[in-house]
């Protein structure tokens, strides 16, 4: 009853209708058909494999489609015995770079005629010379330059004397062989034509800088950054961006040229009354400059109201309050100016007196914040 309620049975799309002859089994039909076991129960749900009848109807699924393999894999077909982990000992892969490159393909469940992707070494592209500045160079120059041109001579079979650096009469004379050897005018000269007939890959020269009106052409030095030439030139790091819109503060070359804008218009230094100009040094803010003028932040910022306290310059101009007539110490005290080095500690033992008494003393001085030329009092004994 099995086999005719097979007979007439309709094989759906993809697949076609095949016949069970004598030995037939799923998993050498897979084989023999380049499909999968999986796939021939999937086309026949109704069908039981192990009590397949000679003549009865299944479906066979169609073979999949050729496997197009990516740049940088080569297709290989499985055969009898195959796992991923032989196939990459076998091509000298790594199993995790196999399984990458074939994604949708069981590792577990490969059959004989199965097509994969073996991945191959792409070949790098090769790789360019770097250009190098070739300097023109001439009897009398010095420097490694000129050592570098004395090997590439040797190199070439020419003898420029010593490798010292110095441009000599051995090494021009090295130089004209080697020009005339070339086909080259030879002068003794090496320019761009020698460098480059010497295997050397000459950088272009670039245009020479035009800066803008109000900048300056300034060439990097070893250690330059935008902040430390704002401040060796008395400007702005946002200044200097401006002026070199095209430049990376953060790759500066030695040799580059940029534009270093003129020192900002100092504000009048005409200071109202009772007040007096000051230049702002490294390290100076409003509040140590109260301190050390006898002075208040706030009548600082009352005497240059257009003056940012968070964004002082060196060089800056602006007006310090004229010190107030300072308070008189206490009985028992006498009035101190701060020096270098001084503190609580130091003064107290100088003084013989103890850092407790100087702090009774002193109530609304901070002791870890002394400012040089800052007034204390000090308890005499």
């Amino acid at each position: 009853m099995y086999y005719y309620s097979h007979m007439h049975m309709h094989c759906p799309p993809g697949t076609t209708p095949y016949i069970i002859q004598p030995g037939d089994n799923f998993y050498s039909l897979a084989i023999r058909f380049n499909t999968t076991v999986d796939a021939i129960f999937a086309a026949n749900p109704n069908i039981n494999p192990c009590m397949l009848m000679v003549g009865q109807r299944i479906c066979m699924p169609a073979p999949p489609p050729p496997v197009t393999c990516p740049v940088g894999t080569v297709p290989y077909t499985i055969k009898a015995g195959d796992t991923f982990y032989s196939i990459a000992r076998a091509n000298n892969v790594s199993l995790d770079a196999l399984l990458v490159a074939n994604p949708q393909v069981n590792p577990d469940r490969l059959f004989i005629g199965q097509v994969i992707c073996i991945p191959r070494p792409v070949t790098p592209p090769p790789v360019l010379p770097t250009p190098v500045p070739c300097p023109t160079l001439r009897r009398t120059n010095r420097g490694p330059d000129v050592e570098r041109l004395q090997r590439l001579l040797v190199n070439a079979g020419f003898d420029p004397g010593p490798i010292d650096g110095i441009f000599g009469p051995r090494t021009e004379a090295a130089v004209i062989a080697f020009q005339e050897s070339k086909g080259l005018t030879a002068d003794g000269i090496v320019g761009v034509d020698t460098w480059t007939a010497m295997g050397v890959t000459c950088a272009p020269t670039p245009p020479p800088t035009t800066c803008p009106n109000g900048t300056n052409p300034y060439t990097i030095q070893a250690g330059d950054t935008f902040y430390n030439l704002a401040i060796r030139f008395n400007t702005t790091v946002d200044a200097i961006r401006r002026a070199n819109p095209n430049v990376n503060p953060d790759n500066l070359q030695i040799g580059q040229v940029i534009c270093i804008p003129g020192p900002p218009t100092p504000p009048p230094t005409t200071c109202p009354i009772g007040t007096n100009p000051y230049t702002i040094k490294a390290g100076d803010t409003f509040y140590n400059l109260s301190i050390r003028f006898n002075t208040t932040v706030d009548a600082i910022r009352r005497a240059n109201p257009n003056v940012n306290p968070d964004n002082l310059q060196i060089g800056q101009v602006i007006c310090m309050p004229g010190s107030p007539t300072p308070p008189a110490c206490p009985n028992g005290t006498e009035a101190y100016t701060i020096q270098a080095g001084d503190t609580f500690f130091s003064l107290a033992r100088r003084f013989n007196t103890t850092v407790d008494a100087i702090r009774r003393a002193n109530p609304n001085v901070n002791p870890d914040n002394l400012q040089i030329g800052q007034r204390i009092c000090i308890p005499m004994s």
